[in-house]
């Protein structure tokens, strides 16, 4: 990632997300899947899937049926496996805000998720917030998930260099060492597949287009499928 393009990126991304007033819409459940993509004839018992996030996996910009989640549970299905993914992402969430709200969205569930993809992080960086603030929060997240038992997916975030060299080491190495602390999944940078692809970016040069979104899923998709544990 070359720093000319970190920086556009987080220019945008400040002007886009910073003066955000998150939503908190109820917590959604598994009867409330996401965005009820066409549904593809599956067999085998329904995984449920909470995908916990910012406007990344709320689908800012998108159309109903064109988040992340979405179209991750529709590709899985296509793939025979029978998910259903409640998307609790909320636009301009920091990893605080996450932690603040994760208990209640556990709690809403019908039944214990599955794998929880927990993708958060790219607000506190934002906001330039200590990469110790962050990496706090997330670890709360994480001990409260292995707690109950739920498996982990965690959606890697990555710092622009014009944060400083310092900033930029404390802050990438929170989601490898966490995943190894706690036993979680990682996939190292969510959006490696689309930052650096303006066609694949909406206006605003941050959220992915609908395409992005179908870049995002066919990259991290496998990654997805290795975290799902086997159904007991």
């Amino acid at each position: 990632m070359t720093q000319r393009i970190w920086s556009i990126f987080l220019i945008f991304l400040l002007v886009a997300c910073g003066n955000q007033t998150p939503e908190r819409p109820a917590a959604p459940t598994e009867s409330q899947s996401a965005e009820a993509p066409l549904e593809t004839p599956v067999m085998g018992p329904e995984r449920h899937i909470l995908a916990f996030g910012d406007s990344l996996f709320a689908g800012y910009g998108l159309n109903d049926g064109e988040s992340y989640p979405a179209r991750l549970e529709a590709a899985l299905r296509v793939r025979g496996i029978n998910a259903r993914i409640a998307n609790a992402g909320v636009s301009g969430d920091t990893t605080a805000a996450g932690l603040q709200r994760l208990t209640f969205t556990l709690d809403a569930q019908t039944q214990t998720p599955d794998l929880v993809l927990l993708e958060l992080g790219g607000n506190d960086m934002l906001r330039n917030l200590q990469p110790s603030q962050t990496r706090a929060n997330l670890s709360a997240m994480l001990e409260e998930l292995a707690k109950r038992k739920i498996p982990v997916l965690l959606m890697g975030m990555r710092a622009p260099p014009n944060l400083g060299a310092d900033y930029m080491q404390k802050f990438d190495a929170i989601y490898p060492a966490l995943a190894e602390q706690y036993g979680a999944q990682l996939y190292p940078f969510f959006l490696q597949t689309t930052y650096d692809k303006p066609e694949l970016i909406q206006a605003d040069r941050i959220h992915p287009t609908a395409q992005g979104i179908e870049v995002l899923v066919t990259a991290t998709i496998d990654s997805v499928v290795k975290a799902l544990p086997p159904k007991a």
